[in-house]
C-alpha cells in the first residue's frame, strides 16, 4: 500500500507528517513521500490532512482492486470517499462524537 500526495491540493502544513508512524512524509513546498514502497497504509495521514490533499491506494488484498481512500474532515465529521478504478465514488460520513458511544 502506499499514497499519493497532490502538491496541487497540498499546503504544506505538515499535519500528515508529524502522524506518520513511519516517518516517510516529508515537507518542502508540498508534502511528498521518500518511499512509498515503505508506507504501512495505516491512512493516519489522510485522515489528518485538512485539504484532501492524500489518497492511500487500496490494494487487491484490502478489496480495493486499485481504488483510492482520501477524507475530508468537517468539524466533527469525517468525510471518507473511495473512488473505484471504474470512477464510482462511494462515501462515509463518520461523526467522532458517536464513535464510541457503546
Amino acid at each position: 500500500m502506499s499514497i499519493e500526495i497532490s502538491r496541487e491540493k497540498c499546503v504544506a502544513c505538515g499535519a500528515c507528517a508529524v502522524v506518520c508512524p513511519g516517518t516517510l512524509i516529508w515537507v518542502d513546498a508540498a508534502a511528498y513521500i521518500k518511499t512509498p514502497d515503505n508506507c504501512w497504509g495505516c491512512a493516519s495521514c489522510v485522515k489528518e490532512c485538512p485539504r484532501g490533499a492524500i489518497r492511500l491506494y487500496l490494494g487487491a488484498d484490502a478489496g480495493g482492486r486499485g481504488g483510492k481512500l482520501s477524507a475530508r474532515r468537517d468539524g466533527a465529521l469525517t468525510h471518507w470517499s473511495v473512488e473505484k478504478p471504474d470512477g464510482k465514488t462511494v462515501e462515509i460520513t463518520v461523526d467522532s462524537r458517536e464513535s464510541n458511544a457503546y
